[in-house]
């Protein structure tokens, strides 16, 4: 069981879809908290329908004064307002300013690199930790990858792989999906971060149990950010079972074939068109949704010496799971104990076997 914080745990964004459920772990964990956002009634029927009654305090992230003052009492603030890549940084800097560790649910990896470009030595010199994406995407890939290479560094290469079934996004995902989908991704090659380019590229991959071998895509996820910093290897490659986005094989291949012209449409005014859209979509999928999720990560990392070690996490439930990585984090980055600071990838933040072994409580499985 972790300590107690040393102080309150902040939720900003408090009252969107991820929000609600990182409150409803925090009650049901019973560990201090602070509920934060722009909307006074919207943060106050949040707090009530998770059953708690901890402070409501209000701050856009446009005011800087008011965030500091929304969070200056707290030791860690976890960031559920996205997407991140518009709203984030204001957060990060408050959390920095207050002297408070911070953590988000972002699945936004452009902006995880530019947090740990600009924030690492502000993060230092204040004695506090920034780690961002810490729910489902990308703790738990992030933390077997590590587990993955042990004994096999230096790697070739290492290769990160999603199967996601019967998932229904929130508004919130939607949203940032569409941040990412604009703006491309990265890739991890010979040392360095490189745009990915929109070439279209088509592979298959074998998947353990019964997913079995499935077309792969290219996914900008964070683990090309977070992986090289904790894992000796030339190349990072991050792959997504592609049936999880279009069922028919000749769909696919016309959705490879899409996506340059599909992000150069989302630099115009099309983009605004598909906010509105989003918007009048419900909040997030329903807890009987949730029950039907279903996701398998593959690490498998290639030592230059041949050796290979392979991880698998199997697990559910995404956005339950989520707000289980996202609270535990930071009950452990609020104990007067944790002493790690700078921008961190998960498995520099935490040690990989524990933090995996606690969340089997909620569903998650892996070995290696």
């Amino acid at each position: 069981m972790a300590p107690e914080p040393a102080g309150p745990i902040g939720v900003y964004g408090a009252s969107g879809y991820t929000g609600k459920l990182v409150l409803r772990e925090l009650v049901r964990r019973g560990l201090p908290h602070v509920v934060a956002g722009r909307s006074a009634g919207r943060l106050r029927a949040a707090a009530a329908e998770a059953g708690t009654e901890a402070p409501v305090r209000t701050a856009a992230v446009e005011d800087r004064d008011a965030l500091r003052h929304a969070l200056g009492d707290c030791s860690v603030v976890i960031n559920c307002a996205g997407p991140f890549s518009r709203w984030g940084e204001a957060v990060v800097r408050a959390a920095i300013e207050t002297g408070a560790h911070y953590l988000d649910t972002t699945g936004e990896q452009l902006y995880m690199k530019r947090i740990a470009d600009r924030w690492d030595g502000a993060a230092r010199a204040a004695g506090v930790a920034v780690v961002c994406a810490m729910g489902f995407d990308y703790v738990p890939g992030d933390l077997v990858a590590h587990l993955a290479a042990q004994g096999h560094e230096p790697l070739r290469e290492l290769v990160v792989a999603y199967s996601v079934r019967g998932l229904v996004p929130s508004r919130g995902t939607l949203r940032s999906a569409l941040e990412i989908f604009k703006d491309g991704g990265l890739r991890y090659d010979e040392g360095e971060w490189r745009p990915a380019g929109t070439r279209p590229r088509r592979a298959v991959l074998t998947f353990p149990d019964e997913i079995g071998r499935a077309p792969v895509m290219p996914y900008p996820s964070g683990e090309v950010v977070t992986v090289p910093r904790h894992v000796q290897t030339r190349r990072v490659t991050a792959l997504i079972d592609a049936r999880g986005f279009v069922a028919h094989p000749a769909l696919r291949a016309l959705l490879t074939l899409t996506l340059p012209a599909a992000r150069l449409a989302l630099r115009t005014p099309l983009r605004s068109l598909a906010s509105l859209a989003i918007d009048r979509l419900g909040e997030g999928p329903t807890e009987e949704d949730r029950r039907t999720e279903r996701f398998t990560v593959v690490a498998v990392a290639a030592g230059e010496d041949g050796s290979v070690g392979r991880g698998v996490v199997r697990g559910g439930d995404v956005y339950g799971l989520t707000a289980a990585i996202a609270v535990h984090g930071a009950a452990l980055m609020a104990a007067e104990d944790f002493d790690r600071s700078g921008v961190l990838a998960p498995a520099t933040a935490f040690e990989p076997r524990p933090f995996l072994d606690r969340l089997a409580e909620h569903g998650l499985s892996y070995e290696v």
